[in-house]
Protein backbone atom coordinates (compact mmCIF):
# COMPACT_ATOMS: atom_id res chain seq x y z
CA UNK A 1 0.00 0.00 0.00
CA UNK A 2 1.40 3.39 -1.01
CA UNK A 3 2.37 5.81 1.75
CA UNK A 4 2.75 9.57 1.78
CA UNK A 5 6.52 9.03 1.53
CA UNK A 6 5.96 7.19 -1.77
CA UNK A 7 3.83 10.06 -3.04
CA UNK A 8 6.47 12.64 -2.04
CA UNK A 9 9.19 10.63 -3.76
CA UNK A 10 7.16 10.25 -6.96
CA UNK A 11 6.35 13.97 -7.01
CA UNK A 12 9.92 14.99 -6.17
CA UNK A 13 8.98 16.99 -3.09
CA UNK A 14 9.52 16.77 0.67
CA UNK A 15 7.08 14.70 2.74
CA UNK A 16 5.90 17.86 4.50
CA UNK A 17 5.23 19.52 1.14
CA UNK A 18 3.28 16.47 -0.03
CA UNK A 19 1.22 16.62 3.16
CA UNK A 20 0.50 20.32 2.67
CA UNK A 21 -0.48 19.70 -0.96
CA UNK A 22 -2.83 16.81 -0.13
CA UNK A 23 -4.55 19.06 2.40
CA UNK A 24 -4.81 22.01 -0.02
CA UNK A 25 -2.65 24.20 2.20
CA UNK A 26 -1.89 27.69 0.88
CA UNK A 27 1.79 27.25 1.78
CA UNK A 28 2.30 25.39 -1.51
CA UNK A 29 1.55 26.53 -5.04
CA UNK A 30 -1.29 25.25 -7.23
CA UNK A 31 1.32 23.69 -9.56
CA UNK A 32 2.83 21.71 -6.68
CA UNK A 33 -0.63 20.57 -5.53
CA UNK A 34 -1.36 19.32 -9.05
CA UNK A 35 1.98 17.48 -9.16
CA UNK A 36 1.41 15.79 -5.79
CA UNK A 37 -2.19 14.85 -6.61
CA UNK A 38 -1.03 13.32 -9.88
CA UNK A 39 1.53 11.23 -8.03
CA UNK A 40 -1.13 10.16 -5.51
CA UNK A 41 -3.44 9.04 -8.33
CA UNK A 42 -0.67 7.11 -10.06
CA UNK A 43 0.12 5.27 -6.81
CA UNK A 44 -3.59 4.83 -5.92
CA UNK A 45 -2.92 6.65 -2.64
CA UNK A 46 -6.05 7.71 -0.77
CA UNK A 47 -5.64 9.63 2.48
CA UNK A 48 -8.40 9.23 5.03
CA UNK A 49 -9.15 12.15 7.33
CA UNK A 50 -9.50 10.06 10.50
CA UNK A 51 -6.65 7.53 10.31
CA UNK A 52 -5.02 5.36 7.68
CA UNK A 53 -6.15 2.14 9.35
CA UNK A 54 -9.77 3.30 8.99
CA UNK A 55 -9.43 3.67 5.24
CA UNK A 56 -12.17 1.21 4.37
CA UNK A 57 -14.42 1.95 7.35
CA UNK A 58 -17.87 3.30 6.62
CA UNK A 59 -18.76 6.55 8.36
CA UNK A 60 -22.54 6.39 7.80
CA UNK A 61 -22.32 10.07 6.91
CA UNK A 62 -23.15 12.04 3.76
CA UNK A 63 -21.68 15.49 3.04
CA UNK A 64 -23.70 18.30 1.48
CA UNK A 65 -21.35 20.97 0.12
CA UNK A 66 -22.97 24.32 -0.71
CA UNK A 67 -21.62 27.64 -1.96
CA UNK A 68 -24.02 29.53 0.33
CA UNK A 69 -25.30 28.13 3.62
CA UNK A 70 -27.60 31.08 4.30
CA UNK A 71 -29.65 31.54 1.12
CA UNK A 72 -33.40 30.79 1.44
CA UNK A 73 -33.23 28.55 -1.65
CA UNK A 74 -31.10 26.03 0.23
CA UNK A 75 -33.45 25.34 3.15
CA UNK A 76 -35.79 23.09 1.14
CA UNK A 77 -32.86 21.36 -0.55
CA UNK A 78 -31.24 20.63 2.83
CA UNK A 79 -34.58 19.37 4.17
CA UNK A 80 -34.88 16.86 1.31
CA UNK A 81 -31.34 15.60 1.87
CA UNK A 82 -31.70 15.48 5.65
CA UNK A 83 -34.94 13.51 5.74
CA UNK A 84 -33.70 10.77 3.42
CA UNK A 85 -30.35 10.42 5.20
CA UNK A 86 -32.10 10.19 8.58
CA UNK A 87 -34.58 7.60 7.29
CA UNK A 88 -31.60 5.49 6.24
CA UNK A 89 -29.90 5.95 9.64
CA UNK A 90 -27.15 8.13 8.18
CA UNK A 91 -25.84 11.45 9.44
CA UNK A 92 -25.57 14.60 7.33
CA UNK A 93 -22.75 17.13 7.37
CA UNK A 94 -23.56 20.39 5.57
CA UNK A 95 -20.55 22.58 4.89
CA UNK A 96 -19.64 25.71 2.98
CA UNK A 97 -17.34 25.74 -0.03
CA UNK A 98 -15.89 29.17 0.83
CA UNK A 99 -12.29 28.97 -0.34
CA UNK A 100 -13.07 26.77 -3.33
CA UNK A 101 -10.54 24.04 -4.02
CA UNK A 102 -8.59 25.05 -0.91
CA UNK A 103 -11.63 24.92 1.37
CA UNK A 104 -12.20 22.56 4.25
CA UNK A 105 -15.06 21.09 2.23
CA UNK A 106 -12.67 19.65 -0.35
CA UNK A 107 -11.03 17.57 2.38
CA UNK A 108 -14.26 15.59 2.60
CA UNK A 109 -13.76 14.79 -1.07
CA UNK A 110 -10.01 14.21 -1.23
CA UNK A 111 -9.73 12.32 2.04
CA UNK A 112 -13.01 10.36 1.92
CA UNK A 113 -14.11 11.59 5.33
CA UNK A 114 -17.69 10.62 4.46
CA UNK A 115 -19.34 7.86 2.40
CA UNK A 116 -20.61 10.13 -0.37
CA UNK A 117 -21.17 13.78 -1.21
CA UNK A 118 -23.73 16.09 -2.81
CA UNK A 119 -22.28 19.26 -4.31
CA UNK A 120 -23.92 22.55 -5.28
CA UNK A 121 -20.91 24.84 -5.31
CA UNK A 122 -19.64 26.48 -8.48
CA UNK A 123 -16.33 27.34 -6.75
CA UNK A 124 -15.41 23.66 -6.33
CA UNK A 125 -13.65 22.82 -9.59
CA UNK A 126 -14.78 20.05 -11.89
CA UNK A 127 -11.25 18.67 -11.73
CA UNK A 128 -11.45 18.11 -7.97
CA UNK A 129 -14.79 16.31 -8.35
CA UNK A 130 -13.49 14.15 -11.21
CA UNK A 131 -10.47 13.13 -9.13
CA UNK A 132 -12.54 12.38 -6.01
CA UNK A 133 -15.53 10.36 -7.26
CA UNK A 134 -14.98 6.61 -7.25
CA UNK A 135 -16.87 3.36 -6.77
CA UNK A 136 -16.80 3.46 -2.97
CA UNK A 137 -17.27 7.23 -2.87
CA UNK A 138 -20.15 8.36 -5.14
CA UNK A 139 -20.79 12.05 -5.69
CA UNK A 140 -23.96 13.78 -6.89
CA UNK A 141 -23.41 17.14 -8.56
CA UNK A 142 -26.34 19.56 -8.83
CA UNK A 143 -24.86 22.33 -10.96
CA UNK A 144 -22.96 20.64 -13.83
CA UNK A 145 -22.16 17.37 -15.57
CA UNK A 146 -18.87 15.73 -14.58
CA UNK A 147 -17.08 13.15 -16.71
CA UNK A 148 -16.74 10.38 -14.15
CA UNK A 149 -18.94 7.24 -13.97
CA UNK A 150 -19.27 7.69 -10.20
CA UNK A 151 -20.37 11.34 -10.41
CA UNK A 152 -24.13 11.61 -10.99
CA UNK A 153 -25.76 14.76 -12.34
CA UNK A 154 -29.13 15.79 -10.86
CA UNK A 155 -30.31 19.04 -12.39
CA UNK A 156 -33.41 21.18 -12.45
CA UNK A 157 -34.30 22.18 -16.02
CA UNK A 158 -33.17 25.79 -15.66
CA UNK A 159 -33.34 26.40 -19.39
CA UNK A 160 -37.00 25.39 -19.45
CA UNK A 161 -37.69 27.69 -16.50
CA UNK A 162 -35.91 30.62 -18.14
CA UNK A 163 -38.00 30.08 -21.25
CA UNK A 164 -41.28 29.92 -19.28
CA UNK A 165 -40.56 33.17 -17.45
CA UNK A 166 -39.59 35.08 -20.59
CA UNK A 167 -42.41 33.64 -22.69
CA UNK A 168 -44.95 34.82 -20.13
CA UNK A 169 -43.61 38.36 -20.24
CA UNK A 170 -43.72 38.35 -24.04
CA UNK A 171 -47.24 36.94 -24.12
CA UNK A 172 -48.31 39.74 -21.78
CA UNK A 173 -47.20 42.21 -24.45
CA UNK A 174 -43.71 43.16 -23.25
CA UNK A 175 -40.98 43.67 -25.85
CA UNK A 176 -38.23 45.46 -23.93
CA UNK A 177 -37.12 42.85 -21.40
CA UNK A 178 -34.13 43.02 -19.06
CA UNK A 179 -32.24 40.02 -17.68
CA UNK A 180 -30.73 40.45 -14.20
CA UNK A 181 -28.04 37.82 -14.07
CA UNK A 182 -26.52 35.63 -11.39
CA UNK A 183 -22.76 34.92 -11.27
CA UNK A 184 -21.24 34.51 -14.74
CA UNK A 185 -19.62 31.19 -13.77
CA UNK A 186 -22.87 29.73 -12.40
CA UNK A 187 -24.15 26.85 -14.53
CA UNK A 188 -27.73 27.50 -13.35
CA UNK A 189 -27.49 31.13 -14.39
CA UNK A 190 -26.08 30.22 -17.79
CA UNK A 191 -28.94 27.80 -18.43
CA UNK A 192 -31.59 30.33 -17.36
CA UNK A 193 -30.08 32.89 -19.69
CA UNK A 194 -30.16 30.37 -22.55
CA UNK A 195 -33.88 29.89 -21.91
CA UNK A 196 -34.33 33.67 -21.89
CA UNK A 197 -32.57 33.97 -25.25
CA UNK A 198 -34.48 31.01 -26.73
CA UNK A 199 -37.80 32.70 -25.95
CA UNK A 200 -36.69 36.04 -27.40
CA UNK A 201 -35.60 34.28 -30.58
CA UNK A 202 -38.79 32.22 -30.92
CA UNK A 203 -40.96 35.34 -30.57
CA UNK A 204 -38.71 37.62 -32.66
CA UNK A 205 -38.03 39.95 -29.73
CA UNK A 206 -34.65 41.72 -29.99
CA UNK A 207 -32.03 41.23 -27.27
CA UNK A 208 -30.64 44.48 -25.89
CA UNK A 209 -27.21 44.03 -24.32
CA UNK A 210 -27.65 47.15 -22.17
CA UNK A 211 -30.49 45.36 -20.40
CA UNK A 212 -28.37 42.45 -19.17
CA UNK A 213 -27.10 43.42 -15.72
CA UNK A 214 -25.21 41.34 -13.14
CA UNK A 215 -26.81 40.81 -9.75
CA UNK A 216 -24.87 37.82 -8.31
CA UNK A 217 -27.95 35.95 -6.95
CA UNK A 218 -28.18 38.13 -3.81
CA UNK A 219 -30.81 40.59 -2.60
CA UNK A 220 -28.22 43.38 -2.49
CA UNK A 221 -27.08 42.43 -5.99
CA UNK A 222 -30.63 42.66 -7.32
CA UNK A 223 -31.08 46.01 -5.60
CA UNK A 224 -27.88 47.40 -7.17
CA UNK A 225 -28.71 46.02 -10.63
CA UNK A 226 -32.17 47.58 -10.49
CA UNK A 227 -30.74 50.95 -9.43
CA UNK A 228 -28.47 50.75 -12.48
CA UNK A 229 -31.45 50.07 -14.77
CA UNK A 230 -33.30 53.02 -13.26
CA UNK A 231 -30.24 55.25 -13.72
CA UNK A 232 -30.25 54.53 -17.47
CA UNK A 233 -33.48 56.61 -17.61
CA UNK A 234 -35.01 54.29 -20.17
CA UNK A 235 -36.68 51.62 -18.06
CA UNK A 236 -37.55 48.34 -19.83
CA UNK A 237 -41.14 47.07 -19.97
CA UNK A 238 -40.25 44.05 -17.88
CA UNK A 239 -37.42 42.36 -15.98
CA UNK A 240 -36.59 38.68 -15.57
CA UNK A 241 -34.54 38.29 -12.40
CA UNK A 242 -32.56 35.03 -12.46
CA UNK A 243 -33.61 34.32 -8.88
CA UNK A 244 -36.21 35.54 -6.38
CA UNK A 245 -33.73 37.08 -3.96
CA UNK A 246 -32.58 39.54 -6.63
CA UNK A 247 -36.20 40.26 -7.56
CA UNK A 248 -37.01 41.14 -3.94
CA UNK A 249 -34.00 43.46 -3.89
CA UNK A 250 -35.35 45.00 -7.10
CA UNK A 251 -38.76 45.60 -5.51
CA UNK A 252 -37.07 47.64 -2.79
CA UNK A 253 -35.19 49.76 -5.35
CA UNK A 254 -38.41 50.47 -7.26
CA UNK A 255 -40.25 51.35 -4.05
CA UNK A 256 -37.59 53.91 -3.12
CA UNK A 257 -37.99 55.62 -6.51
CA UNK A 258 -41.78 55.52 -6.51
CA UNK A 259 -41.88 53.15 -9.51
CA UNK A 260 -44.87 50.82 -9.40
CA UNK A 261 -44.73 47.07 -9.93
CA UNK A 262 -46.49 45.97 -12.06
CA UNK A 263 -48.04 49.35 -13.00
CA UNK A 264 -44.79 50.77 -14.42
CA UNK A 265 -42.67 47.63 -14.87
CA UNK A 266 -43.45 43.91 -14.72
CA UNK A 267 -41.07 41.47 -13.03
CA UNK A 268 -40.60 37.70 -12.83
CA UNK A 269 -38.28 35.78 -10.51
CA UNK A 270 -36.97 32.22 -10.27
CA UNK A 271 -36.94 29.63 -7.42
CA UNK A 272 -40.24 30.34 -5.62
CA UNK A 273 -38.61 30.84 -2.25
CA UNK A 274 -41.03 31.15 0.66
CA UNK A 275 -40.73 34.93 0.84
CA UNK A 276 -41.78 35.44 -2.81
CA UNK A 277 -45.43 34.72 -2.00
CA UNK A 278 -45.44 37.44 0.67
CA UNK A 279 -43.62 40.15 -1.29
CA UNK A 280 -45.48 43.31 -2.29
CA UNK A 281 -46.73 42.54 -4.85
CA UNK A 282 -46.61 38.72 -4.59
CA UNK A 283 -43.95 37.58 -7.05
CA UNK A 284 -44.65 35.74 -10.29
CA UNK A 285 -41.86 33.17 -10.47
CA UNK A 286 -40.59 29.77 -11.55
CA UNK A 287 -40.86 27.04 -8.96
CA UNK A 288 -38.12 24.45 -8.97
CA UNK A 289 -38.36 21.15 -7.06
CA UNK A 290 -35.79 21.93 -4.37
CA UNK A 291 -36.86 19.26 -1.87
CA UNK A 292 -37.15 16.62 -4.60
CA UNK A 293 -33.67 17.40 -5.96
CA UNK A 294 -32.17 16.89 -2.50
CA UNK A 295 -34.09 13.70 -1.78
CA UNK A 296 -33.32 12.18 -5.19
CA UNK A 297 -29.62 12.96 -4.79
CA UNK A 298 -29.36 10.98 -1.55
CA UNK A 299 -31.32 8.08 -3.00
CA UNK A 300 -28.81 7.91 -5.85
CA UNK A 301 -25.89 7.79 -3.42
CA UNK A 302 -27.47 4.96 -1.41
CA UNK A 303 -28.17 2.97 -4.58
CA UNK A 304 -24.57 3.36 -5.74
CA UNK A 305 -23.20 2.40 -2.31
CA UNK A 306 -25.34 -0.74 -2.57
CA UNK A 307 -23.68 -1.56 -5.90
CA UNK A 308 -26.78 -0.86 -7.96
CA UNK A 309 -26.62 0.68 -11.42
CA UNK A 310 -28.12 4.15 -11.81
CA UNK A 311 -28.55 6.60 -14.66
CA UNK A 312 -25.86 9.28 -14.83
CA UNK A 313 -28.20 12.20 -15.54
CA UNK A 314 -31.54 13.24 -14.05
CA UNK A 315 -33.47 16.32 -15.18
CA UNK A 316 -36.31 17.74 -13.07
CA UNK A 317 -39.00 20.01 -14.50
CA UNK A 318 -39.87 23.52 -13.35
CA UNK A 319 -43.34 24.99 -12.79
CA UNK A 320 -44.59 28.46 -13.70
CA UNK A 321 -46.26 30.25 -10.75
CA UNK A 322 -48.40 33.27 -11.64
CA UNK A 323 -49.03 35.90 -8.99
CA UNK A 324 -49.33 39.70 -9.21
CA UNK A 325 -46.00 41.17 -10.37
CA UNK A 326 -46.78 41.09 -14.12
CA UNK A 327 -49.33 43.27 -15.88
CA UNK A 328 -50.53 43.02 -19.45
CA UNK A 329 -49.14 45.87 -21.53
Amino acid sequence: MATIKDVAKRAGVAVSTASYALNGNEKVSAATIDKVLKAARELNYQKNGFASDLKRTKTNTIALILSDMSGPYFSELIKGVQEVTANNQYDLIACSSVGGDRSTATKFLREKRVDGAIILANNISTKVIEESAREDFPIVVLDRDVENPYAIHVEVNNRQGGYQATEHLIQMGHRSISYVSGPIDSHDNQERFKGFMDALKDYNVPFQSRLKIGGDFTRDGGYRATKMLIAQQNLPDAIFYANDEMAIGGLQAFKEKGIGVPEDVSIVGFDDIQLSEYANPPLTTIRQPKYEAGALSVHMIFQMLAGEKVERNYNLSTEFIERSSVKEK
